[in-house]
C-alpha cells in the first residue's frame, strides 16, 4: 500500500483527502507543521508529499527544500499545492508538481500512482 503524506494545516481539506485516498489504496499520514512532517518523514519513509504553501510555521517550499535536502528524500515525488500563483517557486524548490488550489481530489490518486511509478 504507498504511503502519502499530507502536509496542510486546512483540516477540512485534509480529512476529505485522506476519505478519498485511502479508498484509493493508499495509506495516508497528515500533519499541519512542516517541523513535525520532517521528523514523521523519517519514520514513515512515504512513497509521496502532499505540501501546501502555507503552513503554520514554516512555508511549504522551506519543507520542500529541506527534503530534498535529506538523502533519504532526494527523489521522493512531492506535489505542492496553493491557491497562489507561486508554481515557480515551487518547482524550483524541488517540488515534482504544483498544483492550483481548489484542485480536483479525485484526479490526486491517479496522479500519485504516476509519480510513484
Amino acid at each position: 500500500m504507498p504511503k502519502i503524506l499530507i502536509v496542510d494545516d486546512d483540516r477540512t481539506t485534509t480529512k476529505l483527502l485522506q476519505t478519498l485516498l485511502e479508498l484509493d489504496g493508499f495509506e495516508v499520514s497528515m500533519l499541519s507543521r512542516g517541523e513535525k512532517a520532517l521528523e514523521m518523514a523519517q519514520e514513515i519513509k512515504p512513497d509521496v508529499f502532499l505540501v501546501d504553501y502555507h503552513l503554520s510555521d514554516m512555508e511549504g517550499i522551506d519543507l520542500v527544500a529541506a527534503l530534498r535536502g535529506s538523502p533519504l528524500f532526494a527523489t521522493t515525488p512531492i506535489v505542492m499545492a496553493s491557491g497562489l500563483n507561486v508554481e515557480e517557486s515551487a518547482l524550483g524548490a524541488g517540488a515534482n508538481v504544483f498544483l492550483f488550489k481548489p484542485f480536483e481530489p479525485g484526479k490526486l490518486a491517479d496522479l500519485f500512482n504516476e509519480l510513484i511509478g
